[in-house]
């Protein structure tokens, strides 16, 4: 089968040009214990795969990429026995193991194998199941790697959903929605009439803003760089909007809410936008991250108020998700009319374009592109 292979970490733009992802024939192996063989649908592009591709998140390579697909199921391993062939699955990035200490507390996206998995580049058990022909390993992507014509994963990286939801609209709910909306509603907690920020409007900080107008919040206040991302923010129910490169920014939002905001949700993964999220919350609200930057990346904090001001500071990984349970939640939301995913999409492209769209993304004229194998 086909699969997009990135060998080179940190090549210079423009992909293009440099096309840092080749799409190669590789061996899959059959679904083993616990495993399910998939046929991808439609695999969303996101800013974590950028950062793989940018060398902000180093990962072993060669590595099959793609971590927010669509697929059915096309065989299962053995001790499989709540999927069968043609049920129609969202990829989950971080696979649970089911038994470690955060995975007992229902806190899978804090999976202790899964995080180990993830940055060797295995299955949450240690295979690898990609091969060249001469049989060179190539290392799964969180354990997904669905920019590709098939791919193996672990039962629990997997949820079911119904069938006649377009793979397109589908693959969304794997990560744009499940981290953005879970950061609002799992990890900060937003309740209704609650004053609430995004800082950073991709296609998780987007998604977020939708969590925002869900949960409740009396303002959703947008906060980005483009002013495009920021008109469509308005358009999916933000209050207000401000520009992040205007110097006194962090003012004007301070003004126009009457001292800060009770929540703030950064979602660009850079330390200036995170320093700006922490500046516009209030005192005694919370800030909450779920954007990853650099590992060499440090911000400095102020000791004095966050004890003064009894301010919060948290991260949320995979939106705090048990996806599981949060998925078919969303879906519901998206089909009633709720949670408006489905104008997030920017665009439908063939897995052939993945460079030109890597670009589109590096470049920020894009909010999700998705690919079809």
């Amino acid at each position: 089968m086909r699969a997009a292979v990135l060998h080179t970490i940190g090549l210079e733009g423009p992909y293009a040009a440099s096309r840092p992802l080749e799409i190669e024939e590789l061996r899959l192996d059959e679904p083993g214990p616990n495993e399910v063989l998939l046929r991808i649908e439609a695999a969303g592009l996101c800013h974590s795969d950028l950062s793989v591709v940018n060398g902000q998140r180093p990962r072993p390579v060669p590595m099959a990429l793609g971590h927010e697909g669509a697929g059915v199921v096309e065989a299962v391993g053995p001790g499989v026995n709540d999927l069968i062939p043609g049920d129609r699955v969202v990829t989950v990035f971080v696979p649970s193991c089911g038994t470690c200490q955060p995975c007992a507390e229902g806190r899978p996206a804090l999976c202790e194998p899964g995080a180990f998995a993830n940055n060797a580049g295995t299955l949450v058990d240690g295979h690898i199941r990609l091969h060249r022909a001469d049989g060179t390993a190539v290392n799964h992507h969180l354990g997904v790697s669905c920019f590709a014509e098939q791919a193996v994963v672990h039962r629990n990286s997997v949820v079911k959903i119904d069938a006649d939801l377009p793979p397109e609209q589908a693959a969304l709910f794997g990560c744009a929605v499940l981290t953005g909306v879970g950061a609002v509603v799992n990890t900060a907690r937003v309740m209704a009439g609650e004053s609430v920020g995004v800082v950073g409007l991709g296609g998780v900080g987007l998604a977020s803003v939708l969590g925002a107008v869900a949960a409740g919040a009396r303002r959703v206040v947008a906060i980005d760089l483009d002013p495009a991302k920021l008109e469509i923010a308005r358009e999916l129910g933000a209050t207000d909007v401000f520009d992040a490169g205007d110097p006194d920014c962090i003012q004007q939002v301070r003004d126009a809410t009457g001292g800060g905001l009770e929540q703030t949700l950064e979602m660009a993964g850079a330390v200036p936008a995170l320093e700006l999220a922490y500046a516009v919350t209030k005192r005694g609200g919370t800030t909450t991250t779920a954007g990853l930057s650099h590992p060499d990346r440090t911000m400095a904090l102020q000791h004095l108020s966050l004890v003064a001001e009894e301010r919060t500071l948290k991260g949320s990984y995979v939106g705090g998700a048990v996806p599981v349970r949060d998925v078919p939640r969303y879906i519901e939301l998206f089909r009633r009319g709720r949670l408006p995913v489905d104008k997030l999409l920017s665009s439908v492209r063939p897995i052939a374009e993945i460079n030109e769209a890597m670009d589109d993304l590096h470049h920020g004229r894009v909010v999700r592109q998705v690919l079809i194998p």
